[in-house]
């Protein structure tokens, strides 16, 4: 199932339609952003998409599509791919290396990325996000996926310049300005996919490829990280997780490449769709 968030309102999407889950509901559901991200509504999301007429599919707009959730806390997982860290010169962690990324840097699949003159140095990377479904604790690795409500495609921008300010580095500040975590087109569900820990992502700065990898490629999987991390911190629903970059950031590149207003960022996960972010000056 495909879900989306059409003009501040939740929808199930087929195809190029959507169907409004309040009004298809009859009231009962009611048109919060939350309902995207509630599990214990799934199975009532299909049947309202099952029984409803066709007239009930209208055709949208995806300009009008914005997040898919509205986490109380965002999770950042650093290299986390084997290519980066590789390109990184390395060694690949014994365990995640994980920051926090502000839910006020969340903003939806076709929102402008603010990127103020004086940041020069703003990174981009793109990640499959895991979007949590349902409260939960020391959650095992074989039940991990059952608390997760869909994916989603996500980019962690970075600013460089903050992260590596002496004397001490710094992830959570830099990689939370305000627009730094863009995320959609849509949150699909994790039955949708033949093998939710083989999924691909690519990105591209303008016409130019920058970014391709394969979740099958992270050091740490999806059901790894939900049960290390569930250790430490409760999940809730909406919350997310920004699983890792593939190789191909703009630091690693020779010459490197960043972020500059007129720049255009797109960024693709394969079964759920694709973002599209201008680079705007603040």
């Amino acid at each position: 199932m495909k879900l989306a968030n059409l003009a501040g309102r939740p929808v199930v999407v087929r195809d190029d339609r959507a169907l409004d889950i309040a009004d298809a509901s009859k009231g009962e559901i009611e048109p919060r952003l939350e309902v995207l991200s509630d599990l214990s509504l799934q199975d009532e999301l299909r049947t309202l998409a099952e029984r409803a007429a066709e007239a009930d599919w209208r055709e949208f707009d995806p300009r009008e599509l914005g997040r898919v959730a509205k986490p109380y806390k965002a999770i950042g997982v650093a290299l986390n791919y084997r290519a980066h860290a590789e390109e990184s010169n390395l060694p690949v962690p014994d365990e995640p290396s994980v920051f926090a990324k502000f839910a006020s840097s969340v903003v939806g699949p076709y929102d402008a990325i603010v990127v103020e003159p004086q940041y020069d140095k703003v990174d981009y990377e793109a990640e499959l996000v895991v979007v949590m479904g349902r409260t939960g604790k020391n959650i095992s690795q074989a039940d991990a996926w059952s608390y997760v409500a869909g994916v989603t495609a996500g980019q962690d921008i970075s600013d460089r310049k903050e992260q590596w300010r002496k004397p001490i580095n710094q992830f959570t500040l830099p990689k939370s300005y305000d627009t730094f975590s863009p995320i959609g087109p849509f949150l699909v569900t994790v039955d949708e996919f033949e093998d939710p820990d083989d999924i691909e992502v690519a990105g591209w700065v303008d016409e130019l490829e920058v970014q391709r990898g394969r979740t099958s490629d992270l050091i740490f999987s999806v059901p790894q990280l939900i049960a290390w991390l569930s250790k430490r911190v409760t999940f809730e629903p909406g919350d997310l997780i920004f699983t890792g970059t593939p190789a191909g950031c703009g630091v690693r590149r020779t010459p490197r490449l960043y972020l500059t207003e007129g720049k255009v960022l797109r960024t693709e996960v394969t079964g759920v769709g694709t973002m599209v972010n201008p680079v705007i000056a603040g």
